[in-house]
């Protein structure tokens, strides 16, 4: 079906600011093979991200980010360890790096407040004997705090790879808390509010991890073309490093743009008396705007309406990653906090040049929506 108001509308750097690289990349005719303008994005993250030189290693997708850092801080599954423990909550594609380093999924809850794992909970949880990796998740851009996940991994000696997805833009703000000797996997996929198209990065504070991350990218490969360790081919490409380099050149002006955008939607949704059930940056990451509803009745209610007004609506994780077919036999406990949050939390429209009056519709069908049940 049509929409006249997209849910997702990115907007990638234009041709103009990407010509100058695209010219450097046509001098040097070197493409992929962590060329000269992949050198150049990792450096400057991690500037952005306040972490020493070689504390970012740029990957082929978010999802090829996490691969790595699996490979690099828990090595492939072991029979005496084979699981890898990651919340319920989630996008597919933390489930799919996972076994795709060998390991079986095992889901657990999410704290009602924080929709994240408990570090603290899972530490007492008498079935960590067979886990190999935990994999908390940034969930809608929430950045994940470092230092429990530091701690539970003191305690357990379980490996710890953070997905944190969307998260960039919330933990630029405060690096030091997010940021550490824990890998953190970032994605750059064009619906994200930091994109390359397709792309993302492994960040980390520790050095004897980071080449690792790199070799987990490259085949194996670190020295020599010896496969010396387990790898994928993961490696970012120039073009895609032309466009991040581009997208940090504009970062400032997107990054305010989106914000703005964030603020409209509260106002006009505090103007109609659903400011409460509305989440936008700073609670959540620049990528999402939200609207909560009280039940998934209501909440189908809602899309239902919306869509027959010609307003696009997702629910980005779906219904919990236990719902979607092909997990639909994965091990769990029981998941009453996924099953009440993930049918509720509906993604509403969002880009960067998002009229005033793109808003005020969404905002007057949300209203009317709720006003007719």
């Amino acid at each position: 079906m049509r929409h006249d108001i997209p849910v997702l509308r990115p907007q990638l750097p234009a041709a103009d600011r990407l010509l100058p690289y695209l010219r450097r990349i046509d001098a040097t005719r070197i493409y992929s093979n962590q060329g000269p303008l992949v050198q150049e994005l990792e450096a400057r993250l991690a500037g952005v991200l306040a972490l020493p030189a070689g504390g970012v290693a740029c990957a082929s997708t978010g999802t090829a980010a996490l691969v790595g850092g699996i490979l690099a801080a828990a090595g492939r599954a072991s029979q005496a360890r084979p699981f890898a423990l990651m919340p319920a909550y989630t996008f597919v594609a933390t489930a799919f790096a996972a076994e795709e380093c060998g390991y079986r999924v095992r889901l657990a809850d999410v704290d009602a407040g924080s929709w994240m794992l408990d570090p603290g909970q899972l530490a007492q949880d008498a079935t960590l004997a067979g886990v190999g990796v935990v994999i908390p998740v940034a969930p809608f851009g929430r950045p994940v705090p470092l230092a429990p996940w530091s701690l539970f991994r003191e305690q357990t000696g379980i490996p710890v790879v953070i997905d944190g997805a969307a998260s960039l833009d919330r933990i630029e703000t405060t690096p030091r808390q997010f940021l550490g000797a824990i890998p953190v996997a970032l994605s750059f996929h064009a619906t994200k509010a930091f994109g390359t198209g397709e792309g993302g990065c492994v960040a980390s504070t520790d050095a004897d991890l980071m080449p690792r991350v790199a070799q987990s990218l490259n085949f194996g490969f670190i020295r020599a073309r010896n496969a010396e360790a387990s790898g994928i081919n993961g490696k970012m490409s120039e073009y895609h490093a032309a466009v991040g380099l581009a997208e940090l050149d504009g970062w400032p002006e997107k990054r305010q743009a989106l914000q703005m955008v964030a603020d409209r939607y509260r106002k006009a949704m505090v103007a109609v008396g659903l400011g409460a059930r509305f989440l936008g940056a700073p609670d959540v990451g620049l990528t999402y705007v939200l609207f909560r509803c009280d039940d998934p009745g209501e909440a189908q209610h809602v899309r239902d309406w919306l869509q027959r007004e010609a307003v696009d609506t997702r629910l980005w994780y779906g219904k919990g990653l236990h719902t979607q077919t092909c997990y639909a036999a994965l091990p769990h406990d029981a998941l009453p906090v996924t099953d009440a949050l993930a049918p509720c939390l509906i993604g509403l429209p969002l880009a960067p040049d998002l009229a005033d009056v793109q808003i005020g519709r969404v905002t007057s069908v949300l209203a009317d929506a709720l006003s007719a049940r």
